[in-house]
């Protein structure tokens, strides 16, 4: 309709709908020398939300046009053979007010690898130890296998491993999260046997009784070993419906209060879960929350709309209350 209305403004000589030539040419003086300046940019991820506002604005000065903040990464290289998807470089921006590292999956991991093994390193040139809290899935998966292969320097020796949640089932188990661990992680590097933690799930030859205080025995082991119960580090992971750890949706087990492990109900097999508690992870130094995959793009949008809403979306309880809030998702999550 638009083209239609054009060639019959054309055909009755209406020029109200056209510029002149000379106005086109003085046009193209303006601008062409601007897109050739930019023409060796890499185009600019706007990942929207009011504190990226800034992020897109531009200034003119000197016959130059360039963003008025400094680009924060590079998203893609300049001119050349097609990009593959490891040339592509991490994003940092921000999600729900919280740092956000986005990249494809492998940079991602490998970036969360580094991050991981830095505050490991700090931590144990202060204090002589580091504690990590480690979420079971397939997610870190990948991340297990990049410290396994790729992170000799990691002071394993010094590091205590600890379980964010696990399944009522027995430990080798093929869906128990520790035997995830010990398959992907704990047989290839050098850790002591002491400062390996798995959750007490089956305890009696029975599985999360509530009479075998499992949780409780978890609880104060934590509080023996890690000063003010605050985690060095706790690695997290957000389901397709919020849940983290094994807190889920429209069950306030664990959401608060003042114990540090119980025992949950899970919407799918199996049902009966151990996990840390929001209060606890919130005392945490760092939580690092990892999301990945194409399935998490609808609750990752959501999510980032959403407030304090704990019993609808346990994720946005996860708050540290003097500690870092870092998110690692890669770009299937992200670019929803």
């Amino acid at each position: 309709d638009a083209h239609s209305a054009l060639l019959s403004h054309i055909f009755h000589g209406r020029k109200d709908s056209f510029i002149t030539t000379e106005n086109l040419l003085a046009s193209w003086g303006f601008w062409t020398p601007l897109l050739e300046s930019l023409a060796h940019k890499a185009p600019r991820l706007y990942p929207g939300g009011a504190e990226n506002g800034r992020l897109l604005d531009f200034e003119f000065s000197s016959g130059r046009l360039f963003f008025s903040q400094q680009q924060p990464e590079q998203l893609v290289p300049g001119p050349g053979p097609a990009p593959m998807p490891s040339d592509f470089q991490v994003l940092r921006a921000k999600y729900r007010e919280s740092p956000l590292v986005s990249a494809w999956s492998e940079e991602l991991i490998s970036k969360l690898a580094n991050d991981i093994e830095a505050t490991a390193v700090r931590a144990v040139r202060r204090f002589g130890q580091f504690h990590l809290a480690l979420s079971g899935g397939s997610s870190p998966v990948a991340l297990f296998q990049q410290l396994a292969t790729a992170h000799y320097g990691f002071p394993w020796a010094h590091t205590h491993l600890w379980l964010v949640d696990e399944r009522c089932v027995p430990l080798s188990d093929p869906e128990s999260n520790f035997q995830g661990l010990q398959a992907h992680l704990l047989q290839h590097v050098r850790v002591p046997y002491y400062n390996i933690h798995p959750m007490p799930v089956h305890l009696q030859q029975r599985l999360c009784a509530e009479e075998d205080q499992g949780a409780q025995i978890y609880a104060r082991e934590i509080s023996a070993l890690v000063a003010n119960s605050s985690f060095d580090l706790v690695l997290l992971g957000m389901g397709a419906d919020g849940h983290t750890a094994s807190l889920f949706p429209q069950s306030p087990t664990g959401l608060d209060g003042e114990q540090l492990v119980v025992l949950t109900t899970s919407p799918s097999q199996p049902h009966r879960r151990m996990s840390l508690s929001l209060p606890l992870i919130n005392r945490a130094k760092k939580v690092a929350v990892l999301v990945m995959g194409r399935m998490k793009r609808e609750i990752t949008a959501l999510v980032s709309r959403v407030g304090y809403e704990p019993k609808k979306w346990p994720i946005s309880g996860v708050l540290p209350h003097s500690g870092q809030l870092v998110w690692y998702m890669d770009y299937d999550a992200f670019l929803a």
